[in-house]
């Protein structure tokens, strides 16, 4: 193996206590090289471990307030983020996910997926997974 290519193969485990804690046997990010890949976030409370009350719209703002805190854990941001997977438990909620998601992603729209779920975890109404390049620009 070439001796300056060891790094860019390095996995590191992202933790941060800005997002919920896993609730299984998985981390909350990987930083793989230039890449970063988190885990769907869900819409827990990081302080309290709860699900929060609220429609789809409120669940979306935290969901996405979750995945910011992984990202920055990992030395990236929401501007990074190359391709997002949204789960919904309903379809019909797409529109309301639309415009939270747009508040997040004005400047840096990444690709994207949206799939709907037979069940989330907890029984909640959205989920987000992304994959994101480490950037040296402003934070989101």
């Amino acid at each position: 193996m070439h001796k300056g290519t060891a790094a860019m193969h390095d996995k590191v485990v992202i933790s941060t206590k800005n997002a919920p804690q896993a609730i299984g046997p998985y981390s909350q990010g990987i930083r793989a090289g230039p890449l970063v890949f988190v885990s769907g976030q869900i819409p827990i409370d990081p302080a309290t471990g709860d699900v929060i009350k609220g429609d789809i719209r409120t669940q979306t703002h935290r969901v996405l307030e979750n995945l910011r805190g992984v990202l920055e854990a990992a030395g990236t941001s929401l501007k990074g983020v190359v391709k997002t997977t949204i789960f919904l438990a309903n379809m019909e909620d797409y529109g309301a996910v639309n415009e939270v998601y747009a508040e997040f992603f004005k400047d840096s729209k990444p690709a994207r997926a949206t799939v709907e779920a037979s069940r989330l975890p907890k029984d909640v109404g959205v989920e987000i997974e992304a994959i994101a390049i480490v950037d040296t620009g402003g934070k989101t």
